[in-house]
């Protein structure tokens, strides 16, 4: 036998090679895929997974809730949450009332209920209109490189370099003195604009990244060679596949607003007392914190606010696993 011919080793007794049938292997689910069945999206996978969780379902529960509570508040509350008689301040509760009084004689619960709709509109237009701002600069910004990437960067650059909250307290202030009387929607807008303007760079920036990841991939250059145009191809086949981290970040931002105008409404920044929000309801029961003393008026919508921000949190969360490649593989 020549020197260079390997030698076969002989096994000793019960050290024999096992192999495994096919069907205990991954190999049996390749041999099972039908290829004539074209493959789930991304989005068809990450909603079999999302509707799996525990999380997305706590989540989706609070949010039909407090859906529910705006569009229909008199299925909570019969009271008028305007209506205030100083002979009732502070008076503890009594059927129809389960939540008793405000300092000014108001009905606690009611104002709660009917405090969610300035809140929540707070969150959900800032968050429509960051994500719409954050979405086209960061795509146009990755895609199109050289001079709209330059400046689109540098001026985002500016606006994350100032804090959101000391940001929107400047701008707010400035548009309190120029116009004082501008009723309900036009309170909301404006910290809705102040919020959207020193928070769109963070989507752009985490836009910006997805795409300049997408951009490169086969199915781009496929896209390309077939003749799609470069607008066509963003807006078809790049954005679509980039998005997904934005939605995440979106979920969780909107219960951050929320917060945000409670926050300003606290400091006396935000919305006007004469809009009812949660802000504002507990800003005027600061003085229960330091009293001590019925500490109900305070605790209510300040319950309210943290689970509706739960749950947008819940929410967030849910989508990040479902949309998270190494998490579908487990």
């Amino acid at each position: 036998m020549p020197e260079n011919t390997p030698r076969r080793s002989t096994p000793r007794p019960g050290q024999e090679r096992f192999v495994a049938p096919v069907e205990d292997t991954p190999l049996a689910a390749i041999d099972n895929v039908d290829i004539d069945v074209a493959p789930e999206s991304q989005w068809k996978e990450a909603w079999k997974r999302m509707r799996r969780s525990p999380l997305f379902w706590t989540s989706l529960t609070i949010l039909a809730f407090l859906a529910v509570m705006i569009a229909f508040p008199r299925l909570f509350t019969d009271a008028d949450p305007r209506y205030a008689q100083l002979s009732d301040s502070l008076e503890p509760a009594r059927p129809g009332h389960p939540f008793g009084f405000t300092k000014q004689g108001a009905d606690v619960w009611a104002r709660t209920v009917y405090g969610a709709r300035a809140s929540v509109a707070v969150g959900v237009l800032t968050t429509i209109i960051f994500v719409l701002v954050g979405v086209v600069t960061g795509a146009v910004a990755a895609y199109y490189g050289k001079f709209a990437d330059t400046v689109i960067s540098r001026t985002s650059d500016i606006f994350f370099s100032i804090p959101l909250l000391l940001g929107c307290i400047v701008v707010v202030s400035v548009i309190n003195n120029t116009w004082p009387d501008r009723g309900f929607w036009g309170a909301v807008m404006v910290i809705v604009l102040a919020l959207s303007l020193f928070a769109w760079p963070q989507i752009t920036r985490q836009m910006r990244a997805a795409v300049l990841e997408v951009k490169n991939l086969e199915f781009v250059d496929a896209a390309r060679a077939i003749g799609a145009s470069s607008r066509a191809n963003l807006i078809r086949h790049i954005v679509p596949n980039a998005i997904g981290p934005v939605i995440v970040t979106a979920t969780i931002s909107l219960g951050v607003f929320i917060v945000s105008e409670a926050t300003l409404s606290f400091l006396g920044l935000g919305l006007p007392g004469s809009v009812m929000s949660w802000g504002n309801d507990i800003a005027a029961a600061e003085v229960q914190i330091r009293s001590g003393e019925h500490l109900r008026v305070l605790a209510v919508p300040s319950v309210a606010l943290a689970v509706t921000v739960l749950g947008f949190i819940l929410l967030g969360e849910s989508v990040r696993e479902a949309l998270d490649p190494k998490a579908r593989k487990k």
